[in-house]
């Protein structure tokens, strides 16, 4: 049976979104494992939408917190609010009071990844301080550590990302900066990486 691992992300102006399709790309390249992309609901009115000039949402399906249960692990995303998970995330995981209660989530491997306006914008802090959805719900945090290698040393370009998960930086004035090839190899890294580790515990517990 495989493997399935759930990217659930919100996303602004896309560059979460980007991250997570790369992340998908790198779950699915480990062999025995599905993984699958939801993006959880919107909270802002469409006319805030429009005033801060957000693009339409993608047709990635909106999840509901019962569909968690289906899933063998997860790695959820956001862009950073002052060194926090963005609202419509914290208000997602505020609807899975139900699932917390009968610990339907306990023992499932997590990992985070999520954008931030500029480098000092809270990329570490940000994943830190949402661990503690994980705790509660008695999952396992799986950090991505050094394991990228090489690429958690560049000195000489701007990026994003961390022992914590991947990120991306999309810049403070317009939030129009891409994902750099870096970040986008960092993020198919944690979605392979955390894979294989899923997909291990899994296993490990049909025995």
């Amino acid at each position: 049976m495989a493997t399935k691992v759930y990217i659930v992300y919100y996303s602004t102006y896309g560059h979460v979104e980007k991250l997570a399709r790369e992340i998908k790309k790198g779950a699915d390249s480990v062999e025995g494992v599905e993984a699958k992309l939801w993006q959880v609901p919107e909270t802002l009115p469409e006319e805030v939408l429009v005033k801060v000039r957000a693009p339409p949402k993608s047709d990635v399906p909106v999840i509901k917190p019962r569909e968690l249960t289906e899933a063998d692990g997860f790695l959820f995303g956001f862009p950073t609010k002052f060194g926090l998970m963005s609202a419509q995330f914290k208000s997602f995981m505020d609807e899975t009071g139900g699932l917390w209660r009968a610990q339907a989530l306990a023992g499932k491997p997590a990992g985070f990844f999520c954008s931030t306006g500029s480098q000092g914008g809270g990329q570490e802090t940000t994943i830190l301080t949402s661990i503690t959805q994980l705790v509660h719900h008695g999952m396992i945090f799986v950090p991505i550590g050094y394991t990228f290698g090489e690429g958690m040393f560049e000195m000489e370009k701007v990026k994003g990302g961390s022992p914590y998960g991947a990120a991306t930086l999309a810049g403070d004035v317009g939030f129009n900066r891409e994902a750099s090839d870096l970040e986008l190899a960092q993020a198919f890294h944690q979605g392979k990486y955390f894979a294989g580790i899923a997909k291990k515990l899994k296993a490990g517990s049909s025995q």
